[in-house]
């Protein structure tokens, strides 16, 4: 299977209107704060693991319909914009994602400073249809544009002694108001095994529904892990550093005993205040069934042969 070239992405006005005919046709015929999981709703082609469906899909692999574009990009979990996810979209408008420079550095042999359009002009674009399952219970699906973060960590040559990598975004607080606001331990980082990192599902992202990434959606870079929960998938990234111990990360740090640094999809290992059992797919009514790993246990589940995730989580 092979991802979908970046030129024959269909624009989103077409795919959102193939979208509601396909969705139309088929009516037819038949409290605490909580972490950031993304966006809630009221160099060269590589094979990939997933099919990331034909061009314009409007399902995932599994046939579960998108979660509409209004929904991915006007109600948002970024803390370091606010805490109130109805207001992020406003408060990000003008936030400028040019310059961007991100570097990659720490445990490697060619440690880089890229500005943003040199990655992107290096790693062209593809689509790849994910599921996101927030820890909150609910979830979505969303057509991402991007590359497999892989091909940038062997652009730089990892170091035989690398087992992490960290990732470190944005500090700014003269921009992000959440950063002024709340006492979190700022700047947001998270952390991958090395592993996880090149596993060929993860995903540096960005863009989504054809087009680039809006500042309330992570851009210009956020990270995308599918088969973990949504606060793993940090937004407006900085910096990607190699490293040899476990990094601390935003949540792990903030509250331990609720957030895991690994934070797998688990149907069998709830949070300490809800069932991780069951989910709601944004945009429909009902709960359905959380799958282990998000769906995604034919690609990863080797990934943690031998360890107790119900330990591990």
């Amino acid at each position: 299977m092979k991802d979908i070239d970046r030129s024959e992405i269909t624009p989103e006005h077409l795919f959102l209107s193939r979208r509601k005919f396909m969705l139309g046709a088929a009516a037819l015929a038949g409290a605490a704060l909580l972490p950031g999981c993304g966006d809630r709703g009221g160099g060269s082609n590589t094979q990939t693991t997933v099919s990331p469906g034909p061009v314009g899909a409007t399902t995932d692999e599994l046939g579960q319909a998108l979660t509409s574009f209004e929904a991915v990009t006007g109600y948002n979990n970024f803390y370091e914009f606010t805490v109130d996810k109805d207001s992020v979209a406003d408060l990000a408008r003008d936030f400028a994602t040019r310059p961007w420079t991100v570097e990659v550095a720490g445990l490697v042999a060619r440690p880089q400073v890229l500005p943003i359009d040199e990655l992107l002009a290096e790693f062209p674009e593809r689509e790849r249809i994910y599921r996101m399952r927030c820890v909150e219970a609910w979830s979505m699906v969303i057509p991402w544009l991007g590359f497999p973060l892989r091909l940038l960590l062997d652009q730089v040559v990892p170091q035989p002694q690398a087992r992490y990598v960290r990732f470190v975004a944005i500090d700014a607080p003269e921009r992000l108001p959440g950063q002024r606001k709340y006492s979190f331990d700022w700047p947001y980082t998270e952390g991958l095994r090395l592993d996880e990192a090149m596993n060929d599902l993860t995903l540096i992202a960005t863009g989504l529904y054809g087009k680039q990434l809006l500042p309330q959606n992570g851009a210009p870079l956020r990270l995308v892990v599918p088969w973990k929960y949504g606060f793993k998938s940090i937004k407006s990234i900085v910096r990607i550093e190699l490293v040899q111990d476990r990094p601390a990360t935003f949540w792990s740090s903030s509250a331990p005993h609720e957030y895991g640094f690994y934070a797998n999809v688990n149907p069998e290992v709830d949070h300490p205040r809800w069932s991780q059992k069951s989910e709601r797919r944004i945009g429909e009514t009902g709960r359905r069934d959380t799958l282990p790993f998000n769906g995604y246990g034919e690609e990863v589940a080797g990934l943690y042969e031998g360890m107790d995730l119900r330990k591990d989580f």
